[in-house]
């Protein structure tokens, strides 16, 4: 978490889980970014490609985009809750040029 907030990024998660389940999860880790939930239609999964109907939950899976909109780096399974991948990306986004204005 603290390579991202280094990098000025901003971090939340997005679940399948309801807002009560997400609430406890949070308050039991004490997480310090929100949680958003897909659970009603599980649209942001399925746009994101992480959702697995068979179940109805996502894979768990890390997705730093960039301030252009564009994914930029993606770790998935297990490493996705470790965030081991967290420097480098971070590493990458603050070193990144922002597009030029018009």
């Amino acid at each position: 978490m603290q390579k991202y907030e280094e990098s000025g990024a901003k971090v939340f998660a997005i679940s399948t889980d309801n807002t009560p389940s997400q609430k406890a999860f949070s308050e039991s880790l004490a997480l310090s970014f929100p949680l958003l939930s897909d659970f009603f239609d599980r649209h942001v999964s399925q746009l994101y490609g992480v959702y697995i109907p068979k179940v109805a939950i996502a894979n768990r899976v890390t997705f730093v985009i960039d301030t252009e909109g564009k994914i930029d780096f993606i770790e998935s399974g297990g490493d996705a809750m470790k965030m081991l991948g967290a420097p480098d990306a971070c590493s990458r986004l603050a070193h990144k040029k922002p597009a030029a204005s018009d």
